[in-house]
């Protein structure tokens, strides 16, 4: 595997955001050894660094931000292709403002400016993630795949489909990613803009600085005061911000990517995808199994045991924030010798008694040290929305939604695929161990 790599020099660049339009400052910092590329707001009461991965991304329109608590950074998705296109693995960049310079609506002056700052290899081998299984996720007419392929590097193919609108029509372009192509091929194509969604975006305030001449404007004859880098300029633009929106994985990505009118919603639910599929490789590789909570460290942390112990493992967990596990219902379990012996069905108290359970798991992330134990306080908003049988496998997804001293609560939800099972707000109080 190749060695990480950070940049020699630091650089500076400024400029106005493309949405709001205020005056921004950054400064790219070589970043240590397994750092990853991390942003921090300066311009802040306190300095908050808010790590460049999919988990951090916000739900914003046409565009990709990252955020922490109530502090954001907009539009990084050039920046971040510039930086994925240079293999760059550890940066620390820091800004005065809440947007990143939108310049002419290209990843070109980042990839310039990176560029500039040379490059040293650090002593541990970077990360990457091999595309081992096809994922796909489609909305409406929109759509994107990742595919194994046998490759040492990522291919893009990319179809847009304007052909209601004459001035850009129906583009495609299939690619490798490499630092040369990216730089004569990608990295000039700007961001475009329909002309009617312009007007409506100003009208709403949104990129009021821009003029046509700015940045690429498009009516049924083509740019507005402006004219195409390449004749097919727009679909370059969309895989320069596929490539930012795929760094946000936080590794190197290899493999095969297709996309057809995919934006960046799309773009940061394969990436989220992709994170899931690496960590789970890595998982196999340091443990031998998937899971990140097997049955016996599950059973360090809750006191339940047969037949009322309802998590078989956890595989996915994000801080005190988010975590997933697994029941894998069986005919043998002792509630289905009485509910009922002719049609088996798992009780719906029992769903709910093991999406508690993976709360207590969640929540034991944080009072691991703190001498606290979540207990059981109360249930809102429950609903059964599917029969759970034999055979079925239960996931379990609780995401907390508050957290104080003495109490906290958790959004629940038990899936059998892709159909929801149960769910719940599920209160708990944090009471002394002793007490128990």
């Amino acid at each position: 595997m190749k060695p990480q790599k950070t940049i020699v020099e630091p650089t500076r660049l400024s400029g106005r955001g493309m949405f709001g339009g205020q005056e921004a400052k950054v400064l790219f910092q070589p970043g240590d050894v397994d750092t990853g590329i991390v942003f921090v707001r300066k311009d802040t009461p306190e300095p908050v660094r808010i790590e460049a991965v999919v988990r951090n991304v916000a739900d914003h329109s046409r565009r990709t931000a990252i955020k922490k608590g109530d502090t954001s950074i907009e539009t990084i998705e050039h920046c971040m292709a510039a930086i994925n296109a240079l293999e760059i693995d550890n940066l620390v960049i820091e800004i005065e403002g809440p947007e990143l310079p939108g310049f002419d609506g290209s990843a070109g002056e980042y990839f310039k400016a990176l560029k500039k700052c040379g490059f040293v290899e650090q002593e541990k081998p970077r990360k990457e993630m091999v595309i081992s299984e096809t994922v796909s996720i489609t909305e409406g007419d929109s759509s994107i795949y990742a595919l194994p392929a046998a490759v040492d590097d990522l291919q893009i193919t990319y179809d847009l489909d304007y052909t209601k609108h004459t001035g850009i029509g129906r583009q495609s372009l299939s690619c490798t990613l490499t630092t040369d192509y990216f730089e004569h091929n990608l990295a000039p194509a700007r961001t475009f803009l329909l002309e009617a969604e312009a007007k409506q975006f100003q009208s709403h305030g949104i990129g009021a600085h821009l003029s046509p001449r700015d940045i690429l404007v498009i009516n049924s004859d083509g740019p507005i005061k402006n004219s195409f880098r390449f004749s097919d300029e727009c679909v370059r633009h969309k895989i320069v911000d596929l490539i930012g929106d795929i760094s946000l994985v936080g590794r190197r990505v290899k493999g095969r990517i297709v996309a057809y009118k995919s934006g960046h919603s799309l773009n940061h639910k394969l990436a989220a995808k992709l994170l899931q599929q690496a960590e789970l490789q890595d998982r196999i590789t340091k443990a031998g199994t998937s899971a990140l909570l097997d049955i016996r460290r599950i059973q360090k942390i809750l006191p339940h045991r047969y037949p009322f112990l309802l998590v078989d493992k956890v595989i996915e967990i994000d801080g005190d924030r988010y975590i997933k596990g697994v029941k894998n219902v069986t005919y043998n379990e002792l509630f289905f010798q009485g509910h009922f012996p002719g049609t088996p069905i798992m009780p719906g108290v029992l769903i709910l008694e093991a999406l508690a359970q993976v709360s207590g798991l969640l929540f034991a992330q944080k009072l691991e040290h703190t001498g606290k134990l979540a207990v059981l306080l109360g249930m809102d908003n429950v609903k059964i929305r599917k029969s759970v049988v034999p055979g079925d496998q239960l996931i379990l997804i609780s995401e907390t939604i508050r957290t104080r001293t003495k109490t906290a609560v958790c959004k629940c939800t038990a899936m059998v695929g892709e159909a929801k099972a149960a769910e719940a707000e599920i209160k708990f109080m944090l009471i002394d161990e002793e007490i128990v």
